[in-house]
């Protein structure tokens, strides 16, 4: 099984987002982090992506829109994250 490719939408400071990123460490999951914290095209990317959002982190598998931390978390306990990461 291929690795997934994951990025996620953070911002410096933000507790949730080191919670999601320590999941993905966790899972020995390499993930294209993405500053948002000044806003610009980083920002700007993460809006067409993610229409709505704008909270961080957002976190995108393959390209799909997974969610922000709690989202990441309920896939993990639902046993679902692992084969979603390819892992």
């Amino acid at each position: 099984m291929a690795t997934a490719k994951i990025e996620i939408y953070t911002k410096w400071g933000c507790p949730y987002c080191a919670r999601a990123k320590a999941l993905l460490d966790a899972k020995g999951a390499a993930y294209a982090e993405h500053d948002v914290t000044m806003g610009g095209a980083s920002r700007k990317a993460m809006q067409e992506r993610a229409p709505g959002a704008s909270s961080v982190p957002q976190i995108f598998i393959d390209g799909q829109a997974i969610g922000g931390s709690d989202d990441l978390a309920a896939l993990d306990r639902a046993g679902k994250l692992d084969a979603l990461l390819g892992l």
